[in-house]
This record gives structure tokens, sequence and C-alpha cells, in this order.
């Protein structure tokens, strides 16, 4: 649990301390809006606006920007090295090699949209190991877990032995090759990718200036719904369905039996309902992305989860280090 908390404590301030979107402040200081689109303009952009009406926004508020505007580069020429201004560790690592790759695959097939959901699928096929580890954890887990009740019935609530019984637990878990904290290894790594998705997506004017088909990449669902366009209200219900799917998916392969079912469907559903209102007011790339990313990974898990059951019926044992 500490090494848990230590992660999420690094990973919160590294956030904090470094740079994310700003968003154009006009002299009443209200943010200016493009009122084509009902975006708020960003201030901090990576590359130069393409279309007639951001030029013109970004041309005339330029003195106001967090940018050295007439440095920028024009987006098909964008590179990580470019930027001439607050550079940090989160934009060096994440934001700008994923803002590089998405203009570079957006190039290639033509369209933005797509480029996101193809570094989504690309993305999650390059955490495959980490994720099928994360299972077959959860499955070692599953058969600790006599061993494990067991141990905290033994001592109970008694805090003057509590050394002891965490020692005694430690060695259920190397036995069964589980590592606590190996579970919210995928987690870990997908929240920086999350947030640089994000920032990529918000800073890039041509990736918030593109479309796919009548989904404007950059607009929110909520904006999009209120201009009366109806597909948004099919990117919040695939948002819904293919969270609620993951979700059930993942505590399915997680779920040791032991009373844990309750607790984990009332955070599924909190985090169906949080997500779902988050997405209203996110850009409508980065809700390609998270569509994209859950429904791989509802299918990813299955066949998984369908190894590793086929593995366990015909008695091979999961963890390696017992093979020995």
């Amino acid at each position: 649990m500490k090494k848990k908390s230590i992660i999420v404590i690094t990973f919160a301030l590294i956030v904090l301390l470094t740079g994310c979107t700003k968003y154009l402040s006009d002299d009443n200081k209200k943010r200016v809006i493009n009122e084509k689109t009902g975006q708020a303009i960003t201030s901090n952009i990576l590359c130069l606006p393409e279309s007639k009406e951001l030029k013109s926004i970004y041309e005339k508020y330029k003195e106001k920007l967090d940018v050295d505007y007439d440095k920028l580069s024009k987006c098909k020429n964008f590179k990580p090295s470019d930027i001439f201004y607050n550079k940090n560790i989160f934009e060096v690592i994440f934001v700008k090699p994923l803002a590089w790759l998405i203009i570079k695959v957006g190039g290639f097939v033509k369209n933005y949209g797509l480029a996101v959901m193809i570094l989504g699928i690309l993305i999650r096929l390059i955490l495959i190991p980490f994720t099928k580890k994360s299972m077959m954890q959860s499955e070692n887990m599953k058969k600790a877990q006599p061993e494990l009740q067991a141990i905290q019935k033994k001592y109970g609530d008694n805090k003057e032995q509590a050394v002891q019984m965490s020692q005694e637990m430690m060695l259920v878990y190397k036995k069964y090759g589980i590592n606590p904290a190996g579970g919210c290894l995928v987690a870990f790594i997908q929240l920086p990718i999350l947030l640089a998705f994000l920032e990529a997506i918000n800073r890039v004017p041509a990736i918030f200036e593109g479309y796919l088909f009548s989904l404007q990449l950059g607009t929110s669902p909520s904006v999009g719904i209120k201009n009366g366009n109806l597909l948004y209200i099919v990117v919040i219900v695939l948002i819904i369905v293919s969270t609620y799917f993951s979700y059930k998916n993942t505590m399915n392969s997680t779920s040791s039996g032991n009373g844990q079912e309750k607790q984990m469907k009332m955070m599924m559903i909190f985090m169906i309902v949080f997500i779902s209102i988050a997405s209203l007011s996110l850009p409508t790339a980065l809700a390609l992305y998270w569509i994209v990313s859950n429904v791989f990974m509802i299918v990813q898990n299955l066949i998984i989860q369908k190894k590793i059951k086929k593995n366990v019926s015909k008695g091979k044992v999961i963890n390696k280090k017992n093979k020995r």
C-alpha cells in the first residue's frame, strides 16, 4: 500500500508542478470562445492554427498568448524540440512526443480522429504484457485468499501482532508470486497517457480543428448536442456502454469471491457515472480514444481470461516461480 501511495503522490506532484492547458482571456478576463465550434481558445498552443477563423482569433490576441505566436511552426512541421517556452518533465516525456505522433499518424491516414483511435489501439497492444500479468496476479490472488483469510482470522484486530500478521501474509504473497501493487500497474501507466492525450488534443490546433464525420474533435459533446448535432449523443452512449462492460469484465476477472463483489460493484457504478459526466465537457477526440481503448480491452481481457481458465483446467500452475 505504501508503494501505491508513493506512486500516486509522485505522479500527482509531477502534474501539479508542470504545465497544463491554459485558456485565452480577453480584457475583461473572460475566456475567448470560438463562436463556430463553442470551444474555449487554448493560449499555450504547440503549433499554428490552420482555419481562417482560428487564425484571426489568435492574431487578434497574440500578445496575450502564453507562447511566442510568431515563432510557432505549422502543425505538420511540428517537432517536440520546437517549443520555446515552459519546458517541463510531463510535457517533454508525454505531451510533445504524443502530439507529434498524432500529427504524423493523422497526416498519414488523412484524419486526426482516426489517428487518435489508432494510437489508442497501439498503446493497448503495447500494454498487453502488463495487462496479462495483472490478470494472472488476480487469478493467483483468488488461490491465495483462503490462506490470507485464515491469517486475518488468526490475528483478528490484535494491533500488537500486526507486524507478525503482515510478515505471514507477505510469505503467502511470495508463495503465489503476488505483488500487492502489481494489480494497479496498468492503471498507473494509463493515467499519464490519458492526461497526455488530453493535453495534446487541447494544444494542437490541427487536432482540435479536425473532424471525424460531423464530429468536431475539439468540441465537447455537451456543446455539440447544444448546437443540434445528435451524433454526439451516440458518443456519450458509447462511452457509457463501453465503460460499463470494461469495468464489469475487469470486476469478473479480479473478484476473489470473499465479499468484495458488492464493494467493487459500487465502485463500478461510481466510475461509470463520473466518467459519463466528465466526458460531457471533454474534447470529443478524447472520447474516441476512450471508447476504442475500452472496446479493445474488453476483447483482450476475454481472450486472456479464456487462456487462463484453460490453463487452470489443465492443472497448469500460473506462477512461474512454483514451477521450479
